[in-house]
Formats: structure tokens, C-alpha cells, sequence
């Protein structure tokens, strides 16, 4: 869509807006009719900003999208006082509009039926989509945020800008956007399997599932039940997981020095090497759980169920393949059906490296390419790899199998902080940065329907 297609959209938007504000101003909108007009009023802002953000991308992404050839510019005007002028401060116009207002609002209350606090909150969502003035691309407006905090956790702008340019400060740290939150976020996934294949859950309060602990059991008789053969009861019993986020912090430090040179983006490595430390310290919760004092029982090497070979296999050996391959296939039998049906593979680099040299009983490799040419299979189920299923010693192969939707992950909304830390590490002219972050992950099953099962090759079960 061409500048021309999209003013001329603009203008029949701003028309309706307008022709909507005058309604209300005379009190024309029935209380029947009020859903319907707040409904197509949050649909107008909404075209205005996507018209506004198509405009700033045909000029450069940079700019505002203000009055253009072809635009009207009174009109802009008249939108931009819509929004700005009514109820400003020292007009006495203005002033007196708010008081007759007022003093008519009961009245038109009783004439329309809508009170007076939905009808100014539909005229200023309605004035600032008039205001040309507002309508930044959302892109433009990432960018500002993202560079805001990214300037203000390096000092280069004071607490007070931070504040104006939308960034949350205070008590000595900074929220950090949710743009960013975002990105970090993004970025675990890509380097933390659990949160690319987990189910994760956006909360504030603590998540808890029922876990089936004891079966019913059904009953069958061929005579018909009377008053002395009732259905005997039975028994169900549930268990209760509950995602208890616990604290994450990540921290990296940065020489004055490097903050002192202009060259180069010290905002952006910082960004950069926190979102490292922290996955690294993430992925390490959820895969092993076993930082003393911090442990996770919930972790998936604690809680996947072992899996253990019927038959020894040295991978040194020669003719190990075969053995290998019957354990997986072993492996692959443990789940039941409804759990198999979405099972995948998660292994280690060891795993990975035998696997690309093995073949099945016919010589075909037993690892290719998914059909989609995205990733592996394993004899016919998705498989992938990360080095955060080493076991004790990265050189044996680990091997996970099963239904990783069960691993719960849950979020706390909000939670993510950064804290810059100077005096703590003056005495080596370093400043530090602290990442903070609220989360927990779990794997979550019935005891009756374990989801993931655990092989390490050459593990002994222990008596």
C-alpha cells in the first residue's frame, strides 16, 4: 500500500473518530448503544497505529508520522488539540468546558443512560487517536525503550530521564522491559530445550496440578442390582504439584574502562552477556536442579524415571551398534501408548556423535534428517541435543525420552530486574550488573504415566 492509499485511509479514520466525539458531546449514544461504540472506537485507535506505524516505515522508521503531502493539516491540528488542549492546565477555556461539563453530566446522564466516567474515557482514548503527535511506530517506540534502558543501566542518563523515556525504576533497580524480558526469554528458548519443548505458564500466583496417585476401579456383574447389591464405592486419590518459583540472579561485570570508551556498544554487551549468565544458571535449574541449597527435585535428571540395559553395552567394543540399538528400541517401548504418541529424543553431544555413525540391522543409518529437513529423527520420533543432559562424565551418552510438554515451566509476570552494582566492585575499577528473575520448572506426571525416561549407557542400577 502506497503513502497516497494510506493518508487517504488516515483521514476517513479520523473522520469517523471525530463524527463518534461529536455524538458523545451531545450526548446522542444510548446506553444500549454504548458496547458497540466502545468496540469501534478501540478499533479505530487500533488502524490509526497500524496506519501510523505503515507510515513510519514507508518514511524511514525514524519519524513521526506527522502532516504529509497531501494531508490535512488543520485537521491534524484539530486532532492534536482534541487530544492535548482538553483539560489542560492554565486554559481558561479549557477550564470552563470541564465545569459545564460537569454541571451537565448528570443531565446527560439521565438523557443517555451512560454515566459520565465511560463516556470521558471513550473521549480520550478518542482524542489521542486523533493526535498525530502520539502515533509513533511501535518499532520506533522499541527502540527508544530498549535504547532508554540500555543507556540508563550504563549511566549515561539519569533515573529521572529513564522515567520519562517509559522506563520502571526504582529502590535501586530497573524493571526491565518487557520487549527486552522478551528477547531474553526468546533466546532461553533457542538455548534451553525444557522452555522450547515445555509447556510454559505467564502467572503471578502459584501453579498447581493434580497428579493421579490411585486408580478407580470399575465394577461388572451380570445380575440386576437390588437393594443388597449396591455399587460399591471407590476410591480416587490425587496428589498435588505445586510450581514454587524460586529466586534467579545472573551477574557480569564490566571494566570503567570500557564503559568510558565511546566506540563501542557497551549497553548492548552487557544486554548480551547477562542474557548468557542467566540461561547458563535457567538451564541448569531445570536440566540437574542440583545447586546445594537450591536443588530441584522437580529437575528432569531427578525426576525422569530411569531406564536401565537389559544387556551391557561398551561402546568400545566392537559390534556395540547392534547392542546399542536394541536398547534403544527397548527404550522407546517404556512409555505408554498415550504418552508415546508424543515422545521425542533429548540427548548429549556423546549420544549425538554414536548415533551419526550407527546403522540399523538393514545398514541404513539409524539417525537422519527429519522430513523437513529441521533436526533429526530417531526411529520415527523428533530428536535433539544440548549439552545440559552431560551426565557426570560428558563422555558417556545420555539419552531422554518421552512427552517434555509435561515440564511445567511458570513465569512470574513482572519479575525480571536489573540491578547495577558500582561500590561492590570499586576496588577493581569494575561495575556489575545483576540480572533477577522469578521462575520455577518442574516435570509433572501420574506415577501411573511417567512422561520421560532416562538412559545413560553403562549406568549399573544400584541395590
Amino acid at each position: 500500500m502506497n503513502k497516497k492509499q494510506l493518508l487517504a485511509m488516515q483521514k476517513r479514520n479520523k473522520a469517523r473518530l471525530t463524527e463518534l466525539r461529536g455524538r458523545l458531546e451531545k450526548n446522542e449514544v444510548r446506553a444500549e448503544d454504548l458496547e458497540g461504540v466502545q468496540t469501534e472506537v478501540q478499533e479505530l485507535a487500533d488502524e490509526a497505529q497500524a496506519i501510523a506505524d505503515a507510515l513510519a516505515n514507508i518514511e524511514g522508521g525514524d519519524e513521526e508520522s506527522g502532516p504529509d503531502e497531501g494531508s490535512d493539516d488543520s485537521e491534524d491540528r484539530d486532532g492534536e488539540a482534541a487530544g492535548e488542549d482538553k483539560g489542560g492546565e492554565g486554559d481558561d477555556s479549557s477550564d470552563k468546558d470541564d465545569e459545564e461539563r460537569d454541571q451537565g453530566s448528570d443531565q446527560g446522564e439521565q438523557r443517555s443512560g451512560i454515566p459520565a466516567e465511560q463516556r470521558d474515557g471513550i473521549m480520550k482514548k478518542i482524542g489521542a487517536s486523533l493526535s498525530t503527535r502520539g502515533h509513533k511506530s511501535t518499532k520506533t517506540k522499541e527502540k527508544e525503550l530498549r535504547s532508554a534502558f540500555a543507556n540508563f543501566v550504563v549511566g549515561k542518563i539519569t533515573e529521572a530521564e529513564a522515567r520519562s523515556l517509559g522506563v520502571e525504576v526504582g529502590n535501586g533497580s530497573v524493571t526491565i522491559p518487557e520487549v527486552i524480558a522478551s528477547e531474553i526469554i526468546t533466546y532461553a528458548q533457542e538455548e534451553n530445550l525444557l522452555r522450547k519443548y515445555g509447556s510454559r505458564h505467564k502467572t503471578k500466583g502459584d501453579v498447581k496440578y493434580p497428579v493421579l496417585v490411585k486408580k478407580a476401579e470399575a465394577n461388572v456383574t451380570k445380575t440386576e442390582r437390588a437393594a443388597g447389591n449396591e455399587i460399591p464405592e471407590t476410591d480416587i486419590e490425587f496428589d498435588e504439584i505445586l510450581l514454587d518459583p524460586a529466586e534467579f540472579d545472573a551477574l557480569a561485570t564490566v571494566t570503567k574502562k570500557l564503559l568510558k570508551m565511546s566506540g563501542a556498544p557497551i549497553e548492548q554487551i552487557v544486554i548480551e552477556e547477562l542474557k548468557k549468565a542467566y540461561v547458563r544458571k535457567e538451564t541448569s535449574y531445570m536440566f540437574k536442579g542440583d545447586d546445594v541449597g537450591n536443588e530441584n527435585p522437580g529437575a528432569l535428571a531427578k525426576k525422569a524415571v530411569a531406564y536401565y540395559e537389559s544387556t551391557p553395552v561398551d561402546i568400545t567394543a566392537v559390534g556395540y551398534s547392534q547392542k546399542l540399538y536394541s536398547q534403544l528400541v527397548k527404550l522407546k517401548g517404556q512409555p505408554v501408548t498415550e504418552v508415546l504418541k508424543k515422545s521425542m529424543w533429548i540427548v548429549n553431544r556423546a549420544a549425538l556423535t554414536i548415533l551419526e555413525d550407527m546403522t540399523d540391522t538393514t545398514g541404513r543409518p539409524l539417525l537422519h534428517q527429519a522430513a523437513d529437513g529441521v533436526g533429526y529423527k530417531l526411529l520415527g520420533h523428533k530428536l535433539d541435543f544440548t549439552d545440559a543432559t552431560d551426565g557426570a562424565d560428558p563422555t558417556k551418552p545420555v539419552f531422554y525420552f518421552g512427552d517434555f510438554k509435561a515440564f511445567h515451566i511458570q513465569d512470574v509476570i513482572g519479575a525480571m530486574e536489573l540491578q547495577k552494582l558500582v561500590e561492590k566492585f570499586s576496588g577493581t575499577n569494575k561495575v556489575g550488573f545483576q540480572i533477577y528473575n522469578i521462575l520455577d520448572g518442574q516435570l509433572v506426571y501420574s506415577p501411573f504415566e511417567p512422561a520421560v525416561y532416562r538412559y545413560e549407557v553403562g549406568a549399573v542400577e544400584t541395590p
